[in-house]
């Protein structure tokens, strides 16, 4: 980690790695700048100023509309920093990553549940002592008013002593059909993913624009969505965690591509950043991964595989996020590690093959396919992967997994460097939206 773990990196970096992270730096500075999710039943431009001057802004203006642009081994030291997409983060964003204490940084790769039955104020020591930077909305919401004052009260939490100042991405699971953690007044009842692939191009996008707007009116910032896995015809409602709802654009990656695609074009006009999900890809398993650690298997997708072809579209049309998932690929990972935990989906295809140098956030951490791993492991092993956010369904898992993180960090450089490395994606991330910018 950068100057907020001087203590834990910098004084054993290798003469190699410290070249490397100065010439990253020069690089930046004179280049240009460059669920409730879960996969289950529904209940559930960049700015590099010469000053130094880091202002958060928790009210997004006009200008802050989000841009289009777009198992390893114990130590990992040989990795350079910025493997994984932080080469061209602009030095605003580098400079405001710096300036967080090790805690604050590391809040930053949290997004923690908020579920509707939950008193206002239940999130507020966590933010405050564990420094959580992102919530996510879970557990049916009605109204707008509600959403909107619970909103504004989470951002007052982010103070300088919890998050240094920078706001909080407020998430929501708003796909549309039985997916729709927003409801009620104030909020369209957005017509489930078959209904929106039957519209055209233009007129999904103004309809998303259009849904992008309520929820930027509630003090949403991020929808988790669009899906975009398919289903093939011959497996359909079979496939639990999206055929059996109605989840997917189609059965066809071209049909899913077009429409998902025209989705989060829509959104990221109207001001939400979008997420494409569930990386590999959902569609073949048949179990649901949320209740389920057997039948969770895909053996047939490839590097080559045309059902990566939507999830390509969503990074070059400018998605912020990428939810991986928690299935099984032995086709991309011989060791049959989990897509969440495996380097070789996460940095490999996703950043390496694909080009996505935003920031990957897990399906649920909690999930019953990943249950069996302890929480702590779960949390390292995605970072150490090349992940970003850790999205947690139980806030009482905070605590250790940034245990574990913080311990393992301090004993392992290039450990250290992963997580200094996904801290900047989601700070970069932020001031992409114009949540941060520097005067």
């Amino acid at each position: 980690m950068t100057s907020r773990s001087t203590a834990l990196v910098r004084p054993r970096l290798t003469a190699a790695v410290a070249l490397a992270l100065v010439g990253a730096l020069a690089a930046a500075c004179g280049g240009g700048d460059a669920p409730d999710d879960r996969g289950s039943a529904p209940s559930s431009p960049s700015s590099a100023a010469a000053s130094d001057t880091t202002t958060p802004s928790g009210t997004p203006t006009a200008s802050s509309t989000p841009s289009t642009s777009p198992s390893a081994t114990a130590s990992e030291t040989s990795s350079p920093p910025d493997a994984g997409g932080t080469a061209n983060v602009s030095a605003c964003a580098r400079r405001t990553a710096d300036a967080l204490t090790e805690q604050q940084a590391l809040g930053q790769l949290l997004m923690v549940a908020f579920q509707t039955g939950d008193s206002r104020t239940a999130l507020d020591d966590l933010i405050a002592d564990q420094h959580v930077g992102n919530v996510i909305y879970l557990g049916g919401w009605d109204g707008a008013s509600l959403v909107k004052k619970t909103s504004a009260h989470l951002q007052a939490q982010a103070t300088k002593a919890a998050t240094a100042g920078i706001p909080l991405l407020l998430a929501a699971d708003q796909e549309g059909g039985e997916v729709r953690q927003l409801r009620g007044e104030g909020f369209s009842k957005v017509p489930s993913a078959k209904v929106q692939a039957q519209m055209s191009s233009a007129e999904l996008t103004a309809a998303a624009k259009g849904w992008a707007g309520e929820l930027k009116a509630v003090g949403i910032n991020v929808n988790l969505a669009p899906v975009t896995d398919t289903v093939p015809a011959d497996i359909g409602t079979a496939n639990e965690p999206i055929g059996k709802y109605g989840r997917q654009y189609g059965s066809d990656p071209a049909t899913v591509t077009k429409a998902s695609t025209a989705f989060l074009k829509g959104m990221i006009e109207g001001g939400i950043m979008g997420t494409v999900k569930h990386f590999p890809g959902l569609g073949r398993i048949r179990n649901n991964t949320d209740f389920n650690a057997t039948g969770i298997t895909d053996n047939i997708a490839t590097p080559k595989d045309p059902f990566l072809a939507p999830f390509t579209a969503g990074v070059k049309a400018g998605a912020g996020l990428v939810m991986v998932g928690s299935a099984r690929y032995p086709g991309l990972d011989d060791t049959r590690t989990q897509a969440m935990f495996s380097k070789p989906i996460i940095t490999g295809l996703l950043r390496d093959q694909l080009g996505f140098d935003g920031v990957v956030i897990t399906d649920d951490i909690n999930a019953k396919a990943v249950q069996a791993i302890p929480v702590a492991e779960r949390a390292t092993s995605f970072l150490r992967a090349g992940g970003d956010i850790l999205l947690t369904g139980d806030p009482k898992s905070v605590p250790a997994m940034t245990k574990a993180i913080t311990d393992k960090a301090r004993a392992d450089e290039g450990f250290a460097l992963h997580v200094d490395a996904a801290v900047l994606r989601v700070v970069a991330l932020k001031e992409r939206m114009g949540l941060i910018s520097c005067s």
